[in-house]
């Protein structure tokens, strides 16, 4: 780093950092209802000069930090809670519960936002404005973003001394085993994908399966309808304007010789601009609409919306580059030449505050970048060492913004 003084803070906080993410990552927890996690965070935080909210809908955590000065407020996320999947990697501060595991690296995002709290306490000389430190559950798929947002998360009391402090940007971290440990990589614009869920229900005239003309099989039209989506979206979707349809179930029938009178179709659609999503949602339902009529089934398409698309702010995104470049050098901070089609719930912040999510590369030496297990993966490992990166980066980004 070149920042000397914040790497040597950083460094002073490291063997505390390790300790509360292999807490964390000990005792995980699923969605939005994560007291052992608040639990250890409060202790984390206990002895800092912040102003803790605490969520009622969630358990999520909210703390504001004052600086000397008055200016706005910058924020910084971390999320929280973990998968539901059984952990193989061996480490010695596993999962001790079976079917839990922090295999999507929340866990050293919450203890590096802590560390990023205490370096900042610190610092609070040196800011002109205040950092709202936004530690949320619930974002693998359970909307925990837009829980903290509805319950006022961006609603920042005025300063004692009366003056307004809006939040101006916000930023948040996700570390990755696509990337090396320590490499930072962003992009301006959308970085992250929607995902929407997709569940098709065709309703037919279940009957013997020797005299199939007496019934009407719901199965040929739903493998019908799988293949024609994926015409459809290569046929109606602009190749750069992406999209995605994957089935990932298809349920139907109990036994060889029944003719079922139902078939369930489950999968996810993924678009980088709400243009596209728009576009293959009307496309959804215009196939199974179609196919569904042509063999005399009945047809449902139900799409759950979920995640909006990521989309980063042009000019925080650069910032940003420049603000980890500054800490790393440019040999470890990485363009995005296209988004990501996994999804974010960070995008809910991104729709009322400009800024921008960033990727930590995780992968650690000791593994090939190529054949290194993914995020969600039940042997993902991620490099601790890299945690020193992401602390500096959080606070780098407020220290960058909130400077005199």
């Amino acid at each position: 780093m070149s920042d000397t003084a914040l790497g040597d803070q950083v460094n002073g906080f490291y063997d505390d950092t390790v300790a509360l993410r292999r807490r964390i990552h000990r005792r995980p927890e699923l969605g939005n209802d994560l007291p052992r996690t608040r639990e250890a965070v409060l202790e984390a935080i206990d002895d800092l000069p912040l102003d803790v909210t605490l969520h009622e809908t969630t358990s999520g955590i909210s703390c504001l930090l004052d600086g000397d000065r008055p200016g706005p407020t910058i924020l910084l996320r971390a999320d929280m809670d973990a998968l539901p999947l059984h952990e193989d990697t061996g480490l010695e501060f596993s999962s001790d519960d079976d079917g839990t595991m922090h295999a999507c690296g929340h866990d050293t995002h919450t203890a590096m936002l802590v560390a990023a709290a205490r370096v900042l306490s610190e610092r609070r000389g040196e800011l002109a404005g205040r950092v709202l430190f936004m530690f949320q559950p619930g974002e693998e798929g359970h909307h925990g973003a837009k829980f903290m947002l509805d319950e006022g998360l961006l609603t920042v009391p005025p300063r004692a001394d009366g003056s307004a402090s809006p939040v101006a940007a916000a930023f948040a971290l996700h570390i990755t085993s696509a990337l090396p440990s320590g490499y930072f990589a962003t992009r301006p614009g959308p970085v992250m994908a929607s995902a929407d869920r997709l569940l098709i229900t065709l309703t037919g005239k279940g009957g013997h399966a020797s005299e199939p003309h007496r019934a009407i099989d719901p199965i040929p039209v739903a493998c019908e309808i799988v293949q024609a989506l994926q015409t459809m979206v290569t046929r109606s979707i602009d190749v750069f304007d992406p999209g995605v349809v994957t089935v990932g179930r298809i349920t139907a029938g109990t036994t060889n010789n029944i003719i079922p009178e139902t078939a369930e179709i489950e999968g996810t659609i993924r678009a980088v601009s709400e243009t596209t999503r728009r576009k293959i949602h009307d496309g959804v339902r215009r196939v199974v609409d179609g196919v569904a009529a042509a063999h005399g089934v009945s047809g449902i398409a139900e799409i759950e919306a979920g995640y909006g698309v990521t989309v980063n702010d042009d000019g925080v995104a650069e910032r940003s580059s420049r603000i980890v470049t500054d800490l790393v050098g440019s040999e470890r901070v990485v363009r995005l030449a296209n988004p990501v089609m996994g999804a974010e719930d960070f995008s809910y912040v991104l729709d009322e505050v400009p800024g921008t999510m960033m990727f930590l590369g995780g992968t650690p030496s000791s593994r090939h970048l190529a054949t290194a297990p993914p995020n969600h993966s039940n042997r993902v490992m991620f490099d601790e060492a890299a945690m020193r990166d992401g602390v500096a980066a959080y606070a780098a980004f407020a220290l960058d913004h909130l400077s005199s």
